[in-house]
């Protein structure tokens, strides 16, 4: 199983080799071709195998189309952003009480579907996308051969890669505007990070096969996503509020972030940001709720699980050699921390 197949939300070996009625390929973007989740005739199956996917919900069909009703689910993921294709090939409605706890973007490839949430009714189309967050009701009404491309990203990671971006911790849950236009100048943008993230998936030799690009990609992505479509903190991000203590931490934080690799000392780091010990701590503990020296053991102990969560057995990675990559020079105390932090052992993490 290479690093891109471990999907986390469905377990991909219970759902190869399935029997089914078709053969010919209904426009599957070609990084995801040969990657499927699962394909169904069953529409319980489909719901539940869909909920997995997506988030809990139930499906729906007309007399006429259960006749010729077939779903199906392609998709990597990279480490916390996931590229799918839902084909349910007929006409359908999805209705999802409330979004599980990640971020979507629905892009249909043909067709369209008309979406309702919370009193507001829209369409998703080849030229505007839906855009989901977690916690809320969703319906989504698909015609007949409305396929869609699907970009999800871990709630968790969204609000990490947000609170760094900010420099303070975040106030309400992030909330997108539903509606995305994919026809504006800015939405190029969009279309590029897609595509370079389907590029890098089909391609076999690629950083991110490789384990080195996966990073950097989903920052582009969830970057790409916060600065371009409208949220409740958007404005910050375009606008931001220059308080001073906010300044400090945020010029703290880019300089941990450049050295995390290294022995970082608060002495380091007030040297580097031309600011005193003393201004950091407090900056911290109003704007972040912690420490500097916390925020850095934190901000480690996720970067060694990101390299335990990507490696593969070919990799010859270690537990001891991650620890020290990042630091962590006493190997019993890593497990301890990293325990209590993720609630599974380091070893257990590169197992899986």
């Amino acid at each position: 199983m290479s690093r891109l197949t471990r999907l986390g939300f469905i377990d991909v070996r219970r759902t190869a080799n399935p029997v089914r009625r078709r053969v010919r390929s209904r426009g599957i973007p070609p990084a995801l071709d040969g990657h499927e989740i699962f394909y169904t005739e069953d529409l319980g199956e489909s719901a539940v195998m869909l909920g997995k996917a997506l988030s809990p919900c139930t499906l729906t069909v007309g007399d006429i189309g259960s006749q010729q009703f077939a779903a199906s689910l392609h998709g990597v993921r990279l480490r916390d952003v996931s590229l799918l294709y839902v084909d349910l090939t007929v006409a359908a409605t999805l209705d999802i009480p409330a979004t599980g706890p990640s971020f979507a973007v629905h892009m249909p490839t043909n067709g369209r579907a008309v979406c309702a949430s919370r009193r507001r009714t829209f369409e998703a189309n080849t030229i505007r996308a839906v855009v989901t967050s977690p916690g809320l009701p969703l319906t989504m009404r698909f015609d007949h051969d409305s396929p869609q491309l699907v970009l999800r990203i871990e709630q968790e990671a969204l609000e990490r890669h947000l609170t760094r971006l900010l420099g303070a911790s975040l106030g309400p849950p992030i909330e997108f505007e539903p509606e995305m236009d994919l026809t504006t100048d800015a939405a190029m943008r969009w279309h590029g990070a897609i595509q370079l993230m389907h590029t890098e998936v089909f391609y076999e030799g690629s950083m991110v096969h490789d384990g080195q690009g996966i990073g950097p990609m989903e920052e582009l992505l969830m970057s790409t996503l916060l600065l371009l479509q409208p949220s409740n903190y958007r404005a910050q991000l375009i606008r931001p509020v220059e308080q001073p203590g906010r300044r400090v931490v945020r010029a703290a934080v880019d300089y941990i972030e450049a050295h995390l690799r290294e022995r970082v000392t608060m002495a380091d780091i007030s040297r580097n940001v031309h600011m005193s010990v003393r201004t950091i701590q407090q900056g911290f503990r109003e704007e972040l709720g912690t420490s500097p020296m916390l925020y850095l053991r934190e901000r480690r102990l996720q970067r060694a699980r990101e390299d335990l969560t990507d490696a593969t057995p070919a990799d010859g990675v270690t537990v001891t050699d991650v620890a020290e990559r990042w630091g962590f020079n006493h190997l019993g105390s890593f497990a301890v921390i990293y325990r209590k932090r993720w609630g599974e052992s380091p070893s257990e993490t590169l197992r899986r």
